[in-house]
């Protein structure tokens, strides 16, 4: 299987946008879905918005991640900041990868990218959330060396283990 990985483009909204519900189908939350292209464009691509007040800068970032030329996940982010650390990371919103594509590499492959750009951009972390009873992604961000916070249920990657994810 031949992967690649790529910043989504402003054409790749719809794909997107389809991806995103099916990630809620998958987690059970479809039912809080209200996204529309509009708004995903508004928020990943602001110059190219109609809305008068669209910020100058995007508000989150995507990869794409695709299998044999098919898309197969992406991975959705956004700077956030740590006043303990004083200084910012990147939140995972979200990674997805269709059922299809899975035990391929692929999430790590996003999350590797992600992993990258954190440490390129002297970040002090790189944490997201994952819901309680989804026990295979649990294991997979375990095994990827993140630490898993149970007063949040949130996972988080610094220092070495954000280093050795972003290297491979």
């Amino acid at each position: 299987m031949i992967t690649s990985l790529r910043p989504a483009t402003i054409a790749d909204v719809p794909l997107l946008l389809q991806l995103i519900r099916e990630l809620a189908e998958y987690e059970h939350l479809s039912d809080q879905v209200n996204a529309t292209e509009e708004r995903l464009r508004a928020a990943l691509f602001p110059a190219t918005a109609n809305a008068a007040n669209a910020a100058p800068r995007p508000i989150a970032e995507c990869v794409l991640a695709f299998a044999d030329e098919q898309p197969a996940g992406f991975v959705l982010f956004f700077t956030n900041f740590s006043t303990f650390l004083t200084r910012h990371g990147l939140y995972v919103e979200d990674l997805f990868v269709r059922p299809a594509f899975r035990r391929h590499g692929l999430g790590t492959a996003l999350l590797r990218h992600v992993a990258g750009l954190a440490c390129a951009r002297d970040c002090g972390r790189l944490e997201w959330a994952v819901l309680n009873w989804n026990e295979p992604a649990l294991a997979f961000y375990a095994s990827l060396g993140a630490q898993r916070l149970t007063e949040w249920t949130t996972c988080r990657v610094t220092g070495d283990a954000l280093r050795r994810l972003a290297a491979g």
